[in-house]
Formats: C-alpha cells, structure tokens, sequence
C-alpha cells in the first residue's frame, strides 16, 4: 500500500498495476482532487505513464507504464485489441438472455460529459460493441431484483458499459448518470453514490517479460457485490 492506500498488485521494472479505488479520478480534472496517476507517479518517484482510463466512478485493476517505451507497447495491443479487459456490474433487473452482444453507436456530449445512443449515420458517432454473460441473481428488500454481469469489453467508447446497459433496461446499480433511480430526482437518491461497475481482470503481454499474463482482482467485499 501507499500511504493513499492504494493496492498495488504487481510491480516490475516496466510496469506498476495497481487498483483504483471507486470516486478517484484516473488524472487531473477541474475538481483538483487527488488521482491516480500523481499517487503512482509519487510512489514511483519518477514519471508513470497513462496507458487506458476508468471513469472516476469506477473501481478496479489498471496497469502503468514506468517508461515510454513500455507505454507505446501496450498501447499498441490496445490498439490492435491484444489487451482484454473484463468486468463485473450489478445491474437492476434480470437481463432477458444470460448471455448477448450488444453493438450501438455512441456520441459524446462534451459539455454536459454524457453519452448518447445515435443512428449509425450520426457525424462524430463512434461504434461501440460489448459481450456480457448473467453470472447470478438477486432479491434486495430494498432494491428490488439485482444480476451480477460479467462484461468482456470490445471497444472502449466514452461510458459505453453503462450507457449500453441502461439502453436495454438493465441500468448499473448507483450510477447517477443512466440509472435514473439514482439520479438527482431518482427513489434512491440519498441511498447509495458508488456505480457498481468494477474492472475486474486484464491481460496483455507484459513488456518485462515478453509473455502473456493475466491479473484479476474481486470486489467481494465492496457493496453491492458482496450481495451475491
């Protein structure tokens, strides 16, 4: 641990992976709250460099470069879609299959920092494509039915997982944005302000190493994963 208490998970001369924990931004914003990647470059004591991104909601495993050369690496799988990720969500209700491919085009609204489903023909959308599998089900007194999904990432579009998933009625649980619920004007307001999303495993070829490796970690303990 660092003194921010973040999990470090492996370490070599190339690459530090680590956990983000749920509300910390990846990199410096206008709210000027510490992030990852000063924490990192502080216990490293040198420049780390930024190979992919969580949204500041959400919590999970993510790798750093040490160099730039270890950076170009595996952006470059990122790039050529080498580098798998996974996660877990909850989500409200039950999906109607156990398991889907979901493929939409999404646009980014910059100013008000959300994403929309658009028609395929829309200026500036992007193509946006994940896989998910029903793991289990749920009954909360309090909020109803709830899944545990896991999510192989295709692409890596701005909130893609949780726009998707609120598109075909199944809305991450706490997630203030497309859950509305959980929005502003939402019943469960006041009662929970983490979204249950969670990068749970990635694999890449280690630049150290030159082999395929694999790293995972469970939110077994974080709420409201610790339901199932």
């Amino acid at each position: 641990m660092t003194n921010e208490n973040i999990n470090i998970i492996f370490t070599d001369k190339n690459i530090i992976i680590v956990e983000k924990p749920q509300g910390m931004p990846v990199q410096s914003d206008k709210t000027a709250d510490n992030n990852l990647l000063s924490i990192i470059s502080s216990h490293t004591n040198s420049q780390t460099f930024l190979i992919h991104r969580l949204d500041r909601p959400v919590g999970g495993i993510m790798v750093f470069a040490k160099n730039k050369k270890s950076c170009n690496f595996i952006s470059e799988q990122l790039r050529n879609k080498t580098f798998k990720k996974t996660y877990l969500a909850v989500v409200c209700g039950i999906p109607e299959k156990k398991e889907d491919t979901l493929t939409d085009y999404i646009i980014k609204n910059e100013r008000l920092n959300i994403s929309k489903i658009v028609n395929k023909n829309t200026k500036n959308s992007k193509y946006a494509e994940l896989s998910y599998s029903l793991i289990k089900t749920c009954s909360s007194e309090e909020y109803g039915i709830l899944s545990l999904l896991k999510i192989n990432l295709k692409t890596g579009r701005h909130h893609q997982i949780r726009l998707q998933l609120s598109n075909i009625g199944l809305p991450i649980f706490g997630d203030t944005k497309y859950n509305p619920n959980f929005g502003i004007k939402g019943k469960y307001k006041n009662k929970f302000t983490k979204t249950a999303l969670f990068s749970n495993s990635i694999e890449f070829i280690n630049p150290t190493s030159n082999s395929l490796e694999k790293y995972t970690i469970n939110p077994n303990n974080i709420f409201p994963f610790n339901l199932f």
